[in-house]
């Protein structure tokens, strides 16, 4: 373990870093994946900063023995829109996290690799605008499968290093 200083309210810390086969784990792989994670943040600061407000002028009351889905439909699809999104940041993009760290342990987090993995984040975020804003299905959907391309080749990527090096 290496200490580094971290800034804790008014105090330095000494806190350890990572090594990892005697290295201290930093890999340009992480800045793509922190963004993701803030980015989705975001989304859903978004969708509350606008259901709130739908919810409050249609006096809608959500009615714990009815199903969820009569309660959202009473919310305008250009809110519902996203909450939509949101849930679909929570899907996929889990199995980003999981490829971005492997690479990262592997000590494959540069090059091709960190190219990769910031056209997904990239495309998830067009992804996001898409969906939230004019909700074109079949743009939503080239970007989609541009970014699952992505993500498949980042996974062969590092399969190829777990089982053939």
């Amino acid at each position: 373990m290496i200490p580094i200083m971290l800034m804790v309210g008014w105090r330095t810390r000494r806190i350890p870093l990572i090594e990892f086969g005697g290295h201290p784990l930093h890999s340009p792989l992480l800045a793509p994946l922190m963004t993701l994670v803030l980015w989705s943040f975001v989304m859903c600061a978004w969708l509350y900063a606008t259901r709130i407000p739908a919810i409050t002028r249609g006096k809608l009351v959500y009615d714990p023995q009815r199903p969820g889905a009569e309660f959202m439909a009473q919310i305008p699809a250009r809110v519902r829109w996203k909450a939509d999104n949101y849930n679909n940041l929570m899907e996929q993009p889990t199995l980003f996290y999981a490829v971005t760290l492997t690479l990262s342990l592997l000590g494959a987090g540069d090059g091709l690799n960190v190219a990769l993995a910031w056209t997904y984040v990239g495309l998830r975020i067009a992804h996001s605008l898409v969906q939230a804003i004019i909700n074109v299905v079949m743009i939503r959907f080239a970007l989609f499968i541009v970014a699952s391309l992505v993500l498949l080749a980042m996974s062969v990527r590092a399969a190829m290093i777990v089982f053939f090096l």
